[in-house]
């Protein structure tokens, strides 16, 4: 019998990544060697008294890459696969992430083993309280700056917020990024991933010579899927296949956004929605720009030949495994890395930090202005580093993440 394909931990492959990466420019083994793991690592036990009165313990992890740019940044994620490997991959990925739009910030990841499904919102409540409570001597503005990630929300982030000021005495609302508008958040956050990806999608569009009509699937449909639809569907492309944990479906002719939004609403999934005919697997659908918006290691080298399209655009974080990577780049498959891709998130987080530093708040319109202009120059600097040397827009992105990490490293003198 065939031995089975192993999928190798996220870690592992962001550490390939980062491998390919300095091969391409010369990065000094003394850097290298400090990026190829986190600077601090967290695991905690947080035990949560249940509404039965018991008491359950759960396992936490925070992880803290590197802070040469700035604060450490990047989600907590409330989900029953978060590992080690996954965290710390994140961890690396927010390090990157931050330099490639060039905001003054460094990266991390947080997440708790945990389905949030399974709790009441007085479990859920007191499980968030208790994640800050334990981490909290290593949290603040200046030194690390969570927000929200896979299963968790505006809510979850004021619970947060709320606890870390009172172990802290005073406000200090730029501790917390994603916060609901009435406790520091900033205008278009709940999008601004999505938002983010379009302006990306849009400038990869015109250099691929892609028609704004062209067909989309998106695998994920939660806060980012969601809202990418939404806003591609107004832009004229035609989105054709949607899916989320409860299935996938497909109507050639395009679906309604608003309309399928409401179904999930509703029933809780996408599956059966009128007019739609079930699928077994979007990954392998009939479009031209597959958009990955659900969780790592979607396309593995299992699935990888099955892609029709020609653009995969990575909303999620490491939804390509490397392996996968290299198939679809020998395949002429265009991939528009995750880095890239998904950093409209962490650019309006970082323009939210601005304003609680300030305590002057834009609106809508100024914060997409700011975001528009930040995706812009950050596709404009990946591709032009995949075309000087000659390689794929992801090892464009990883090149110019590694080299503004490695100059703050050199300014420092960690060299």
């Amino acid at each position: 019998m065939p031995s089975k394909i192993q999928k190798e931990g996220p870690f592992e492959g962001a550490l390939k990544q980062l491998e390919k990466t300095r091969k391409l420019i010369s990065l000094e083994e003394n850097i290298y060697a400090q990026l190829k793991a986190p600077k601090r690592f967290l695991q905690v036990s947080i035990p949560v008294r249940m509404d039965n009165g018991s008491v359950r313990v759960f396992t936490g992890y925070r992880s803290q890459y590197n802070d040469s740019r700035g604060p450490y940044k990047g989600g907590i994620r409330f989900h029953p696969d978060v590992n080690e490997s996954e965290v710390k991959a994140l961890s690396m990925w927010m390090t990157w992430k931050c330099a490639v739009v060039g905001i003054p910030l460094g990266g991390g990841k947080g997440g708790v083993i945990v389905n949030p499904r399974e709790l009441s919102v007085g479990e859920l409540e007191r499980l968030s309280r208790g994640y800050i409570q334990a981490v909290f001597a290593f949290l603040g503005p200046q030194l690390d700056v969570p927000a929200p990630d896979v299963y968790t929300d505006p809510k979850i982030m004021g619970w947060m917020l709320d606890e870390y000021e009172k172990l802290l005495g005073h406000h200090a609302p730029g501790v917390i990024t994603g916060k609901p508008l009435s406790i520091g958040g900033s205008a278009a956050r709940g999008y601004s991933t999505a938002q983010g990806g379009v302006y990306v999608l849009s400038n990869a569009a015109a250099k691929l010579k892609l028609s704004k009509d062209a067909k989309v699937a998106i695998q994920g449909f939660g806060n980012a899927g969601s809202n990418m639809a939404d806003l591609l569907a107004k832009k004229g492309y035609k989105i054709v296949a949607v899916s989320d944990s409860k299935g996938a479906i497909y109507k050639a002719k395009g679906l309604d956004v608003a309309a399928l939004a409401a179904h999930k609403q509703k029933t809780g999934g996408v599956a059966n929605f009128a007019g739609a005919q079930k699928l077994e697997d979007i990954i392998g659908c009939d479009c031209d720009i597959l958009v990955l918006a659900a969780l790592e290691n979607s396309v593995t080298l299992e699935n990888a030949k099955s892609i029709k399209a020609k653009l995969v655009f990575e909303l999620a974080n490491g939804p390509v495994s490397p392996g996968a990577d290299e198939v679809l780049a020998g395949d002429g498959v265009s991939i528009i890395p995750d880095i890239l891709a998904n950093a409209g998130g962490v650019a309006v987080s970082y323009f939210e930090q601005a304003q609680n530093a300030s305590n002057y708040y834009w609106t809508e319109a100024e914060v997409l202005q700011k975001l528009e202009k930040l995706m812009n120059d950050a596709f404009d600097a990946v591709w032009e580093r995949k075309e000087k040397y000659k390689t794929t827009l992801r090892l464009g992105a990883h090149i110019l993440a590694v080299e503004r990490v490695a100059q703050a490293m050199r300014d420092r003198g960690l060299n």
